[in-house]
């Protein structure tokens, strides 16, 4: 079922009923090279789980999705499948592709709802995991790590774990509570979650993480820091802000932890947003929602955008207004010392043209709160931290490891997923490596003791 109605934060599509899902289903060719698969991230068992939803088999289907993902709610919401395992299906010829991502959104959403019976989880002693973040990476590197008998501790600087799917994606696009179904699935594994707890502050860093006896460290923290425009005249003015913040605060006013008042937007406002990319796609759509008149200003032509086609259509239905080849070249300030004015430069030329407010979403970096209170961790010129191929995803202090945005630049939840897959195998290895050799040095240390 799909919604129309833009002036509210209810979810834009709702999902297959189970009628629709099973009809989709049917529709799989299971072909011998599924390409679909091949265009998962993660590689996904594509074909066998469609399968088993065509015969009803909803555990099994769960089970097979189970094997590569832990948050299959989340992915079948807001992966671009237009350019993954949807685009690669066989059908495009037809141009009838299997809808793979709202299939996956079905039996994770079925598995919520009936509260599926669980596969037995083996025993939590295997090795003493911290993982530093909640986003995409941390929250998989913690399932996957759980599941292979590894006792994790998730420390969250906010009050509620989810990171970039709980505070940075728009509630109509990804529910609250589904975040919290697919968190609560992660606790279920025994995953422990410390909140309030920022890594880097308060005597919290990975020096003490060790002394409490953890293997070893992930961090998965992410690009919290968004980049500004400070070099073009007037972007300090109020009413540049970012997008980030902008959504963030919609987020908490939707979960009524603040009110209207503190939500950077008024009704009726011209709002601009620079940038084009996902996080351009949110903020101007979050914005009609509040009333706004909206324009997205980018400085690249529309082939070159980030942003997927489907959240660019949306945008268009939605009233979002597009400039291509366009950027700001100053921010001018009015009678009361706010924006009032953009200049501007276009294909035509160069024009003033007013705006209340002005979005940033030309990307973001890591923050240096971890780096700067621990010794030994390299990081490349522009604040990324740097990791071996082997052990997969370790930093340059040993038992500290790294993935997802913070080592690979901001990436999609599927492909922070992929890298934090990865780095769990590598933890995994480099934890049963250590504790043979503790076992071997024993050995060594009580033959030469009997002597």
């Amino acid at each position: 079922m799909i919604i129309e109605d833009t002036n509210s934060f209810h979810v834009v599509d709702e999902g297959f009923t189970m009628k629709e899902a099973i009809i989709e289903a049917k529709k799989c060719l299971n072909c011998k090279t599924p390409l679909c698969r091949k265009g998962c991230p993660i590689g996904n068992n594509i074909p066998d789980f469609i399968h088993a939803l065509s015969m009803g088999n909803m555990g099994d289907a769960m089970s097979i999705i189970n094997e590569k993902s832990n948050l299959p709610a989340i992915c079948g919401r807001v992966c671009p499948h237009e350019k993954q395992c949807q685009g690669h299906c066989v059908l495009n010829k037809k141009g009838e592709p299997i809808q793979i991502g709202k299939l996956e959104q079905f039996i994770a959403d079925f598995d919520t709802n009936m509260n599926l019976i669980r596969r037995k989880l083996p025993q939590k002693d295997r090795g003493k995991i911290a993982v530093i973040g909640s986003g995409p990476a941390g929250l998989t590197v913690a399932g996957d790590l759980a599941r292979q008998g590894f006792n994790v501790t998730i420390f969250e600087g906010q009050s509620e774990p989810g990171g970039v799917l709980m505070y940075g994606i728009p509630e109509y696009r990804l529910p609250k509570k589904v975040v919290r179904a697919e968190i609560s699935k992660i606790e279920a594994l025994g995953v422990y979650f410390e909140c309030n707890t920022l890594v880097g502050e308060n005597g919290v860093n990975v020096d003490s993480l060790f002394r409490l006896g953890y293997d070893a460290i992930f961090m998965g923290t992410g690009t919290a820091v968004p980049q500004n425009m400070d070099s073009t005249p007037g972007a300090k003015l109020h009413g540049v802000s970012q997008s980030t913040y902008f959504l963030h605060n919609v987020s908490s006013f939707n979960e009524g932890a603040i009110g209207r008042n503190m939500v950077p937007l008024k009704n009726g406002e011209k709002v601009g947003v620079i940038g084009c990319g996902n996080v351009a796609m949110d903020a101007a759509r979050t914005a009609i929602r509040l009333g706004a008149n909206v324009t997205v200003l980018y400085r690249r032509t529309q082939e070159e955008m980030p942003a997927i086609n489907s959240e660019y259509n949306d945008a268009l239905k939605e009233g979002v207004k597009f400039e291509w080849e366009t950027s700001v070249e100053e921010f001018i300030q009015g009678k009361n010392g706010r924006l009032a004015e953009c200049r501007l430069k276009t294909p035509q030329g160069e024009r003033i043209e007013k705006f209340d407010r002005i979005y940033l979403a030309i990307g973001s970096r890591p923050a240096n709160r971890i780096v700067s209170t621990t010794a030994g961790i390299e990081v490349d010129e522009k604040g990324y931290v740097k990791v071996v191929d082997r052990p997969c995803g370790m930093t340059t202090r040993r038992g500290v490891f790294a993935g997802g945005d913070v080592v690979h630049r901001p990436q999609t939840v599927v492909l922070a997923m992929k890298a934090a897959k990865n780095v769990a195998q590598g933890i995994a290895q480099y934890v049963d490596a250590m504790k043979l050799l503790q076992v071997a040095k024993k050995v060594e240390e009580d033959h030469n003791a009997d002597k």
